[in-house]
């Protein structure tokens, strides 16, 4: 076997994968060292005021740098940042972050090594040019700045060039994605060995310019985001042999080559996960090893493995976190009760869904007596899990990592192991636990009055579930069922009456306030014993789950309200207005529906939920609900109070569910604190606010990664409900329109793609900004939110896609099923045009109305859609619609030739 060339896997590889070894705006290779600062400072003046000096006239080489441009040092502010030591070290690197930028972006800069830059902007003391230096580092692995080849930093929007994250496609062409910018196609020959999702910078080669998107070329591999892959084992040439993974997103369009010996015990039709050993090349692909083994690709629950896998979740816990968890009491002990105000006399229930464990809140009410201002008391009690998780410990540490528990459709992951989720921690039924309380007075409106905080014991009555409460209070009292629930739970009947009078009370303050309220349908998966889905079930929003939405709503504003006035470093949920051109789009798309915006000064959640109300029970309501929901941002966690927009919330933050979510046992902790001293020592108060930005950083984003995978697997199982139905019709709501055609909701819920090439009757047109397909002759439109007929003409498990086609052209269409799967699927909607409404962003996926009630997953917006890619990108019809997965098995593979190998919110 030949021997290879040495690769440099490091995230942060310069020049990764470029063609003719430069970057833009760049010089030669190498070049002289100056001989001191003042040769430098003389060169970085020449590089960027060249024409400032007439031939003959020469300034002290010192000062050259300085009087250079004296606008670019103003703007980046005259000086260094004075007084050092006044300056915790990372406001100075941040203040340099600041001042570099700004530096960069004067229009006389042109690129300088390090060294002519710190010579440029004065950089003088040690302590300086340390943070300097680290300001540097910093923007570059951020590629905020960008290094050439010789060594120059700029801002790659002054070199034509791009920073971002590559969105694949199974086509073999990909988009960068930039933070604040235009989505950038990149060609499958121009990828230059980049893979989906990885960070990269890309020279800019070609511009926007009549609706098509501006084309790049990946010069730049910042860092690797696939290091290890889940896919099938394709092929194999004998029992120790090679063989070729086929990873199960078919956005990385490469096979990886598994070498002989690399094989780890897999066989041919195993899901198995592979570590890249060798990344791809431009006529290369990538290898790699198999280092686990999930199972047959057949098997019951090996397709929910690889999502889990693929995901990256954390399965298995340390032998530390376990070991501290067996340690953890089954009872609550005399010594644990100390300090805790005793309501286990009290009247508590927990409401949740039949098939929860791990019960984290548990709620009380009393109907005061008259003549006063309050009207209710209402009793949030929420497990206190930071009693057995005590910050730093390994279980602790575990559950950082995890931030959230994921609840896929077949299986939990939980934050915390079953012993404390399941057990100590969970407010079971007639045993003692420990909880934070929070009580509030609310008067007749639904105006919270007063309220307390305190630890508790408690001891819940009963386990209830939202069922079971529906029942209770809107079923037929004359049914025999209902009325022997009636009766077996008749010590708590009144207080679940009145419980729904004041849900609503609080409902409609909130309305009055401007919150918005997406009522987006959600599907839960019944599976049979081998893990198939045997039936779709339309998740309803009840009277139950109405009322442990609004009082944990309630528990989470006074949490974050009272932590707010007492200024201790917090962790908030926030929810920000949308992008002001996001509404302006809006706008012009509800105009042509007939509802328009009014005029605006201020971006108020209240405009939205008058628009919805507007279109309630009206056909295009779903189409508004979709549409609208796109427009939202992301919740997310963040160390500042900037409100929660989806809410109308001042104030907002995760309190209610800390044996799921890191974020509340981290509140919890701060609480409590707060309780015990009534305020935070100074040491304690510095502590928080150097690890609480991580934090929320840290758990937004594993949130995200939790929701795709729950997501994920919904989707999955709605896809294998469906293998058996092709050739049955169903009368179904167009909820996304692209060039490509129309993304069908049929009624269960599922998801499905009539291709424009099946609509044989017309030549239709995108109309963008109608959300629609007009046909040229016949001018027939398909719009968003219209209601067709269609025949499920065929299902791929594997591609997870079902196409459809209308029912009146299925008989022209007979020979179908037998075409192999378009592209053009899920995650490359048209523009902004393309909305896929309720198909994606409105899904909440996962734990479902049991879970997302609690949290006002539907009284907010959720994520814009992360997938908003044209299927008619320039190109596209050359290489890049070449299609197909790039494999090379030619019999030089398994000699190792060097030319051989494979070629998509919550607002919570």
């Amino acid at each position: 076997m030949p021997k290879r060339r040495k690769k440099d896997l490091d995230q942060g590889t310069p020049d990764a994968g470029t063609r003719d070894g430069r970057t833009g705006g760049e010089g030669a290779r190498g070049g002289r060292r100056p001989a001191s600062r003042a040769a430098v400072a003389a060169e970085a003046a020449g590089a960027r005021h060249a024409a400032a000096v007439k031939p003959g006239e020469m300034e002290e080489p010192a000062e050259a740098a300085r009087a250079a441009a004296p606008d670019a040092r103003e703007a980046a502010g005259a000086t260094a940042p004075q007084a050092a030591g006044a300056v915790k070290p990372g406001d100075a690197v941040q203040a340099w972050e600041d001042r570099i930028l700004a530096f960069m972006r004067e229009k006389a800069y042109r690129p300088l090594t390090a060294t002519q830059l710190a010579a440029a902007m004065d950089v003088e003391g040690p302590e300086a040019e340390a943070a300097f230096r680290a300001a540097l580092e910093r923007l570059e692995a951020a590629g905020r700045v960008v290094r050439t080849r010789t060594r120059r930093y700029g801002v790659p929007e002054r070199m034509n060039l791009a920073v971002g994250v590559l969105h694949g496609h199974p086509k073999g062409y990909a988009f960068l994605i930039q933070p604040d910018g235009e989505d950038v196609f990149i060609p499958a020959e121009n990828l230059n060995g980049a893979m989906h999702r990885d960070r990269v910078v890309v020279r800019l080669v070609g511009r926007a310019r009549g609706g098509r998107k501006a084309e790049g070329e990946v010069i730049r591999i910042l860092e690797r985001a696939n290091r290890e892959l889940v896919g099938r084992l394709e092929w194999q040439q004998g029992q120790a042999g090679y063989g070729f993974v086929t990873p199960v997103d078919q956005r990385v369009s490469w096979d990886v080559f598994i070498p002989q010996g690399q094989l780890g015990g897999a066989r041919a039709g195993d899901m198995v996960v592979v570590e890249i050993t060798r990344w791809p090349e431009k006529r290369r692909g990538p290898e790699g090893r198999v280092v686990r083994v999930l199972g047959p690709a057949d098997a019951p629950g090996v397709d929910v493995a690889a999502i889990v896998a693929k995901a990256g979740l954390r399965v298995e816990f340390p032998a530390a976190a376990m070991a501290q968890a067996e340690q953890v009491p089954e009872r609550v002990t005399a010594r644990d009760r100390r300090g805790r105000r005793d309501l286990r006399d009290w009247l508590i229930v927990t409401i949740d869904g039949a098939d929860a464990k791990d019960l984290d809140d548990a709620v009380s009410l009393q109907r005061l007596p008259e003549g006063g201002e309050a009207v209710w008391r209402l009793g949030v009690h929420i497990a206190d899990v930071s009693h057995y998780v005590p910050e730093g410990s390994p279980l602790d540490l575990e559950a950082r990592r995890r931030a959230t528990s994921v609840y896929l459709v077949d299986r939990v992951i939980p934050m915390l192991p079953p012993r404390l989720s399941n057990g100590i921690c969970s407010l079971n039924p007639r045993v003692d636990r420990l909880a934070v309380s929070v009580i509030m007075d609310f008067d007749a409106q639904g105006r919270r009055v007063a309220y307390e905080i305190f630890p508790s014991v408690i001891r819940t009555r009963h386990r209830l579930t939202y069922e079971g409460v529906e029942r209770m209070l809107e079923g037929d009292p004359d049914d025999p069922e209902v009325r022997a629930l009636r009766e077996q739970h008749a010590d708590v009947l009144p207080m679940l009456e009145e419980m729904a009078r004041l849900a609503a009370r609080l409902t409609a303050r909130r309305e009055r306030r401007g919150s918005i309220d997406f009522d987006i349908a959600e599907v839960k998966v019944v599976l049979d014993q081998q893990g198939m889905p045997r039936e779709l079930l339309r998740r309803e929003r009840t009277v139950a789950t109405r009322i442990i939405e609004e009082f944990m709503i309630a528990a989470n504003e006074t949490v974050a309200e009272h932590c707010h006035w007492r200024q201790v470093p917090f962790v908030y949920r926030v929810h920000e207005e949308p992008d002001p051109d996001e509404v302006e789009e809006l706008a012009a798309f509800l105009t042509i529906l007939g509802y328009p915006l009014p005029p605006r000064r201020k971006l108020h959640p209240r405009l939205f939920q008058q628009v919805l109300k507007q279109v309630e029970g009206r056909p295009e309501e779903y189409l508004v609900n979709a549409v609208v929901l796109r427009t939202m941002k992301r919740a997310r966690y963040a160390t500042e109070a900037l409100g929660h927009f989806g809410l109308a919330a001042r104030f907002y933050c995760h309190f209610t569910s800390p044996i799921r979510r890191y974020p509340d046992l981290v509140v919890h902790r701060i609480v409590k604190e707060l309780v015990a001293r009534g305020t935070l020592p100074a040491q304690r108060a510095e502590q928080l606010e150097a690890i609480l930005p991580e934090i929320a950083d840290h758990c937004s984003q594993q949130e995200r990664v939790a929701e795709e995978a729950e997501r994920e697997s919904v989707e999955l199982k709605k896809v294998q409900f469906m293998m058996d139905k092709v050739g049955e019709t169903y009368r179904g709501i167009i909820s996304g329109v692209t060039p490509f055609g129309l993304f069908v909701t049929l009624p269960n819920l599922v998801e499905g793609l009539v291709h424009v090439s099946t609509l044989t009757d017309d030549y239709y047109h995108y109309e963008e900004k109608l959300y629609s397909l007009v046909g040229e002759r016949t001018r027939r439109t398909f719009r968003l939110g219209d209601e067709v007929e269609v025949v499920v003409a065929k299902v791929n498990p594997e591609a997870r896609t079902i196409d459809l086609v209308l029912a009146e052209l299925a008989g022209e269409l007979e020979d179908y099923a037998g075409r192999p799967s378009r592209g053009g699927r899920r995650g490359e909607g048209a523009g902004r045009g393309g909305a896929r409404g309720a198909g994606e962003a409105g899904r909440t996926g996962g734990r479902g109305a049991e879970r997302e009630a609690r949290e006002a997953g539907r009284a907010a917006g959720r994520g814009k859609n992360a997938a908003r890619r044209t299927a008619a990108a320039p190109g596209a019809g050359g290489a890049a619609a070449r299609g197909g997965r790039r494999r090379r098995r030619a019999a030089g593979a398994a000699a190792g030739r060097d030319d051989a190998g494979p070629a998509r919110s919550q607002a919570r």
